[in-house]
């Protein structure tokens, strides 16, 4: 089929080989303008516009695709079908009515639970047992539109963003594919109306949220580490010093809130309730550390204070 690609960040890479692997013809791909990133702010292509490039794909990078003459181009690849991932911009109706066979989404939760930005973090921070992709139709409201395939996995204690995020990255390429097989065979795809009753919203995440407070549950401040690994990432004052916790998982034991009580292998520290067992961290400056380098390295103690 001829396919209209809209997707910008790493999420979106597997997508669009996938496509290209079952040998589609991606007539176009959309993806954001080139943005300055890193710490010298040098202008960088997005994750996708560096694969396209490597196909020798028509790349499109407009700032927005309500103007006429944008569309105008968009319309004139005449696609049989668009696929959208984490593209980022604001998609008009009149270009979701372009594609002879519709509009379809990579949503990296199991709609309609956690429409919106940050699906991912807060099914972690919210202690869900799975999450999933959707694939679904694309409409004018957030993430609303009805679902065609579906996919789960387990959220384990070892999950990150980071690791659920590369996980669902690949199974939502395997499901769009599989969806694409059934569209080119039979010309639709069945959809199944979402269930209002039962939506909850990923909100963007806040860098304040990355603040730990210790008189929580080691269980709720693991999750947290875990969600926000790796961005922004959970943090706590350690000796006067911002602390970055990069890894931690809760375990039984009890102590005040915010004091070390273990630099063995790891260090456990009091929650609110249960202890936090930190295994890998980064103080200002320096480099991620396992827990034994960074209690070597910064003279850790018991009855030192995380606050």
């Amino acid at each position: 089929m001829k396919i209209i690609f809209a997707g910008t960040p790493e999420f979106a890479v597997p997508a669009l080989a996938a496509l290209i692997n079952a040998r589609h013809e991606v007539v176009i791909v959309l993806t954001q303008p080139d943005r300055p990133a890193g710490r010298g702010m040098r202008v960088k292509a997005s994750p996708v516009k560096v694969l396209a490039a490597q196909h020798q794909l028509d790349v499109f990078q407009p700032e927005t695709l309500k103007d006429a003459a944008v569309q105008a181009h968009i319309a004139s690849v005449k696609a049989d079908v668009m696929i959208v991932a984490a593209y980022g911009l604001i998609i008009p109706t009149a270009v979701l009515n372009m594609p002879r066979l519709g509009c379809y989404n990579i949503h990296a939760s199991l709609l309609p639970r956690w429409r919106g930005a940050a699906p991912i973090h807060r099914s972690i921070l919210a202690g869900d047992h799975e999450t999933g992709v959707t694939i679904m139709e694309v409409v004018p409201a957030l993430d609303a539109g009805a679902m065609v395939n579906k996919g789960a996995l387990p959220i384990t204690e070892a999950d990150t963003t980071q690791t659920l995020h590369d996980a669902l990255s690949h199974l939502g390429s395997e499901l769009m594919v599989q969806a694409m097989v059934t569209l080119e065979t039979t010309g639709k795809l069945t959809a199944i109306p979402q269930d209002e009753s039962l939506v909850t919203y990923a909100h963007k995440l806040e860098k304040s949220e990355a603040a730990i407070d210790w008189q929580k549950t080691a269980g709720q401040i693991s999750r947290q580490v875990r969600a926000f690994n790796p961005f922004p990432v959970a943090q706590s004052l350690l000796k006067g010093e911002v602390c970055r916790i990069w890894m931690a998982h809760a375990i039984i034991g009890s102590a005040q809130p915010g004091e070390v009580v273990s630099v063995q292998d790891d260090i456990s520290v009091g929650c609110g309730e249960g202890l936090l067992r930190i295994t890998e961290l980064q103080a200002p400056g320096g480099k991620r550390l396992n827990a034994q380098a960074f209690i070597q390295g910064h003279h850790l103690k018991v009855g030192d204070n995380f606050s």
